[in-house]
């Protein structure tokens, strides 16, 4: 058994590594940009004190956002400038269900964007025209952003690392398509991190049906810092180092966790002796 618990101990550490790693990324960036962090834990007042400058809305959760940091970029030793102006343009998907039968065309489920990048495996045969695969099929380059679903996905993203023109993006996403003078890479990380997350949450809207939802003037007006791009550079490659770590410390994790299921199997059948 003492096999067994030090497996356990150790894809129990690596879990802990990978939360630390996790937690890390966005403080980083943070960092990069001289922007403060929010402390989201922080213990609120009774009474809230915020300048009258500071108002936009009147909502508990707004105010309790800005108490806490919570309004998306506002501070930075870079320029600031809305994500407009650096779009060349934006779309919503297509929408159509799926079939059970295999066609040459498929559509993104919500699923495929992960915090990785775009998984295309988590897809759906669909029917469609090459007229239409032609205009909504997703390139190299290209941003997608989760426009409507719940609270916690509102504004997920994921950039498009090689052209697909077989596979289609669905409605409940936009496409955004970045001009040069900045990282796509970047723009997406920047709207990841907490600040750009909860100013995306907090320009959502509840439509029919319950689901939460964000429009391409959101996007545009998104307010994110332009660093060189020698800097921006530098944060995505730092971003990815930090993925790829967290990357194989899940991969040791899975591995220890396995391991040490084989070996109570081994205990019970009798090969291995319990020690």
């Amino acid at each position: 058994m003492s096999h067994w618990r030090k497996a356990q101990k150790d894809a129990a550490k690596s879990r802990d590594i990978v939360a630390a790693l996790e937690a890390d990324i966005p403080l980083e960036i943070y960092r990069a940009l001289g922007t403060p962090h929010p402390d989201p834990e922080s213990v609120l007042p009774k009474m809230l004190v915020l300048g009258w400058k500071d108002f936009e809305r009147w909502s508990f959760n707004y105010v309790a956002r800005a108490r806490k940091g919570l309004l998306g970029f506002t501070k930075s030793r870079y320029q600031i400038q809305f994500l407009g102006e650096h779009l060349m343009g934006t779309m919503n998907g297509y929408c159509i269900k799926p079939v059970q039968t295999q066609t040459p065309h498929k559509m993104l489920k919500l699923s495929a964007l992960t915090p990785a990048g775009l998984d295309v495996q988590e897809s759906k045969f669909i029917k469609v025209s090459d007229r239409i695969a032609q205009r909504f099929h997703i390139r190299k380059a290209d941003l997608l952003i989760c426009r409507s679903n719940s609270y916690e996905y509102v504004a997920k993203t994921a950039v498009i690392d090689r052209d697909h023109p077989h596979i289609l993006f669905p409605d409940i996403i936009i496409r955004a398509r970045i001009g040069d003078g900045l990282l796509v890479e970047y723009a997406r990380e920047a709207i990841e991190s907490p600040l750009g997350r909860t100013y995306f949450q907090l320009s959502s809207r509840r439509a029919v049906g319950g689901m939460w939802k964000i429009g391409a003037e959101d996007i545009r007006n998104f307010p994110i810092p332009i660093p060189p791009l020698e800097v921006q550079h530098k944060i995505v490659d730092m971003v990815n180092e930090r993925r790829a770590r967290i990357a194989e410390e899940r991969k040791a994790a899975e591995e220890r966790k396995a391991q040490a299921t084989r070996e109570v199997e081994e205990m019970i059948l009798g090969v291995r002796s319990a020690g």
